[in-house]
């Protein structure tokens, strides 16, 4: 079981790197209003290293808690910005996580989604409502718990996972930045969605499509 959940993790973060990628443009469009305009070459950037550093390993026999270990450490070798060390930390916990369930299970999938939220939370001591990456993986951690509460199977729980994560970017619009480099602008980051917020969104939806076949 190992075995096949490394293959999963493996093109999970393939499918990250593609989606990323080609939503460059648009993410360095939404940062534009509200950051540096670069939030989408990061997140290129830092994916495509991760998707490479991959690629080197040995699938076969490396444990996926190994996988997630080793996007940690190319993402932030890569990516030098603040966004950099909170995924990083995001990996690392979800990649603790998962020692205890290197099968990628159901319960896994969501644990993993906690981890790396709990992994932002902690580095960048945010939380709902700053306008940031968390107003998307917050609610997507909720929805795993609520879906595996009310038992349904695992596309179902992705397809609230990613909706709850839809919604938690989108109510962004509506919010003053309270970190990050928005949070510099005040009142006028108003009818903006965080660039953050809109990444998450996709890495989630990647998450669906590498574990929800």
């Amino acid at each position: 079981m190992a075995e096949t959940a490394s293959h999963d993790l493996s093109r999970m973060f393939q499918l990250i790197a593609v989606v990323m990628h080609t939503e460059k443009d648009h993410l360095s469009e939404l940062d534009g209003a509200v950051g540096d305009a670069d939030h989408g070459i990061t997140m290129s950037l830092g994916f495509a290293a991760v998707s490479s550093a991959i690629a080197r390993l040995d699938i076969e026999r490396t444990l996926p808690s190994e996988i997630l270990s080793a996007a940690a450490t190319a993402f932030l070798d890569a990516v030098g910005a603040s966004t950099g060390p909170l995924y990083a930390t995001g990996f690392r916990k979800a990649a603790q996580a998962l020692k205890e369930d290197e099968s990628l299970s159901q319960a896994g999938q969501a644990a993993i989604v906690g981890a790396i939220t709990q992994g932002i939370k902690d580095r960048g001591k945010g939380q709902r409502g700053d306008k940031t990456m968390l107003d998307a993986w917050i609610p997507a951690v909720e929805a795993a718990q609520q879906a595996n509460e009310k038992g349904l199977g695992v596309r179902e729980m992705w397809d609230e996972i990613v909706a709850a994560a839809e919604g938690g970017a989108n109510s962004t619009r509506s919010m003053v930045a309270a970190r990050g480099r928005a949070a510099r602008l005040g009142e006028r980051s108003l009818g903006h969605v965080d660039p953050g917020a809109a990444s998450a969104v996709l890495i989630l939806r990647a998450m669906r499509g590498a574990f929800a076949q």
